[in-house]
């Protein structure tokens, strides 16, 4: 069997990208999301992103999303943008606001165009669900986090010194953490000023990725509730950074940031 594909990235979270639309999602998506993650053994990538036709009346199209350990998530903002610009790209639409489904809801992206190509996407990514800030302990360390949803789930926690914390060892330990029963996304955050923030992220079935979109959200999203920045800010993660505004009359979180294709190919399975 000959699979063909497009590796996209955004901020450096990359994706392997199938066009489900006409034949849906394959059936071993999981096994196979799991195989085709593999790096340095397969394509490589954070996961699979599936492009799927619109289950919701007045969608665009619809996006389904596994991870590299062949878990299905709700929501991810790097993805998003990367759809919007295959869809606008391959000449599917010539509309530059569109809607996106996915299993946390719509999401509307306003695409930046230069040259007939997308740039940037600005992703309306919801409103936040703030649910709680309390310590937890792993090990013998104990950290404030915030519990925050942004359609997925997300411990933000801030530091003094992003750079020398150990993910690999601590990001498993929070994220299978007993208050998270299905597990959760985590961010460390180091506050340079009002209008800036360096994170790291470990992500819920896929371990240390280069950016988070939504963990990025939630991440400003804390920062603010917290008085350590304002309403706008930029995040810088290992793979670029992301603009996020929370909108202080709709209480919406607004993302904005680059989409880019890094090559298309067919591999046999």
């Amino acid at each position: 069997m000959e699979l063909s594909f497009t590796k996209m990235q955004g901020c450096a979270n990359d994706y392997i990208y199938l066009d489900c639309r006409t034949a849906g999602v394959p059936e071993n998506i999981a096994a196979l999301s799991e195989k085709l993650s593999r790096r340095h053994f397969s394509i490589g990538a954070d996961g699979i992103i599936c492009i799927c036709a619109a289950q919701t009346a007045g969608a665009d199209g619809m996006m389904r999303i596994f991870n590299a350990d062949g878990s299905e998530a709700m929501m991810c903002g790097n993805a998003s943008r990367c759809i919007g610009k295959y869809i606008y790209d391959n000449k599917l639409t010539d509309k530059t606001e569109i809607t996106l489904d996915t299993l946390s809801g719509i999401k509307v992206l306003r695409l930046h165009i230069k040259n007939d190509k997308v740039e940037k996407v600005t992703v309306d990514m919801g409103t936040p669900e703030i649910e709680y800030s309390q310590p937890i302990t792993v090990g013998n360390a104990t950290y404030k986090g915030s519990v925050i949803s942004m359609g997925n789930p997300h411990l933000v926690i801030f530091t003094d010194d992003v750079e020398t914390l150990d993910l690999t060892q601590i990001g498993p330990l929070l994220e299978n953490h007993p208050l998270f029963p299905n597990r959760t996304n985590v961010e460390f955050a180091q506050v340079i000023d009002n209008e800036n923030i360096r994170m790291r992220v470990w992500e819920r079935g896929s371990g240390i990725t280069q950016a988070c979109g939504t963990g990025a959200c939630a991440t400003a999203v804390a920062a603010s509730l917290t008085g350590r920045t304002g309403r706008e800010v930029a995040v810088k993660m290992d793979g670029g950074v992301l603009e996020i505004h929370w909108d202080a009359d709709t209480g919406r979180v607004f993302m904005t940031g680059d989409a880019v294709k890094v090559f298309e190919g067919k591999i046999e399975l």
